[in-house]
C-alpha cells in the first residue's frame, strides 16, 4: 500500500497546474515586475546622465524584493535592507542639502549596476531548480529579462559619467532615457540605427549585450520546452491501466 501511494504521489520538484496557477500571486513576482515598471519609468524620464536619488531607491527597493521572492539567505537579505535604509537617508540628506555632484552620481550609478547584476542572478538561480511550467515560471523570465536590459543601460550610464566622450556621439543627447532606449534594442536585437556607439569601449559591450539576449532566449525558450513535457520519472511511477495478467 505504501509503495502505491509513493507511485503514485507527485514528484517534490513538480506543481500540479492548479497549485501553479494559485501559487503565482503568493510567489511575488508580479510585484518585481510592478516594481520594474516604475524604476523603468522614473529612469525614462530623465534627460540627463545624472541618476535620479528616487530612481535609486525604488531600484534598491526592486532588488531587495528580488531576494526575498527567491529565498536568499537571510543574511543576504538583512544587508540588502540595511542597504536600501542608508540609502534612504542619503536621498534625503541630498534632497535637504541640496548637494550634488560627480562623485555622488557615479556612486549611484555604481550601485545600481551592482544591485541589477544580483538581481537577474538570483531569479535564475531560484529558476533553475524548478520543474514545471506556470505563471510564475513566465513572470520570473520576464523579469530577469527585463533586469538584464536595465543592467546593460546602467553600464552605459556609469561610462558616460567617467568619460568625457558623448556615448553615442555628438549627434545624440547624452541621457539615462536614450541609453535604456538603447540597451532593449540591442538586448532584443531590433536595432533601429538611430542610436550607435561612438567608443569601441560601448561598442564592446553593446555586442556582449546582444549575445547575451540571443543566450537568454535560447535558454529560456529549453527553459519553457523542459516544463512543458512530462519527466520520463513522472511517467514511469503512473499507475498502469487494466487488469493484471
Amino acid at each position: 500500500m505504501e509503495s502505491e501511494n509513493a507511485a503514485t504521489a507527485p514528484h517534490p520538484g513538480l506543481r500540479s497546474p492548479a497549485t501553479g496557477e494559485a501559487s503565482w500571486w503568493r510567489s511575488g513576482y508580479w510585484l518585481v515586475l510592478a516594481l520594474l515598471v516604475a524604476t523603468y519609468a522614473l529612469c525614462a524620464a530623465q534627460n540627463t546622465i545624472d541618476p535620479s536619488p528616487s530612481a535609486f531607491v525604488v531600484q534598491l527597493v526592486t532588488v531587495a524584493v528580488v531576494l526575498r521572492v527567491t529565498d536568499a539567505h537571510t543574511r543576504v537579505q538583512h544587508i540588502a535592507w540595511v542597504v536600501l535604509a542608508a540609502a534612504g537617508v542619503a536621498m534625503v540628506v541630498t534632497a535637504v542639502l541640496d548637494t550634488s555632484g560627480l562623485v555622488l552620481d557615479i556612486a549611484l550609478s555604481a550601485a545600481s549596476t551592482v544591485a541589477f547584476l544580483i538581481a537577474p542572478v538570483a531569479i535564475i538561480r531560484h529558476q533553475v531548480t524548478r520543474r514545471g511550467l506556470d505563471i510564475e515560471a513566465l513572470l520570473a523570465a520576464t523579469a530577469a529579462y527585463i533586469l538584464v536590459g536595465m543592467f546593460f543601460a546602467l553600464i552605459y550610464n556609469l561610462i558616460a559619467l567617467l568619460t568625457v566622450t558623448p556615448t553615442f556621439g555628438e549627434d545624440t543627447v547624452d541621457s539615462l532615457s536614450s541609453q535604456l532606449f538603447f540597451s532593449f534594442t540591442t538586448l532584443t536585437t531590433t536595432g533601429y540605427g538611430n542610436i550607435v556607439p561612438a567608443t569601441p569601449t560601448v561598442q564592446a559591450i553593446a555586442v556582449a549585450e546582444a549575445i547575451t539576449g540571443q543566450l537568454f532566449l535560447i535558454t529560456a525558450v529549453a527553459r519553457i520546452m523542459r516544463g512543458s513535457r512530462r519527466p520520463v520519472y513522472e511517467a514511469a511511477v503512473q499507475p498502469a491501466t487494466g487488469d493484471p495478467s
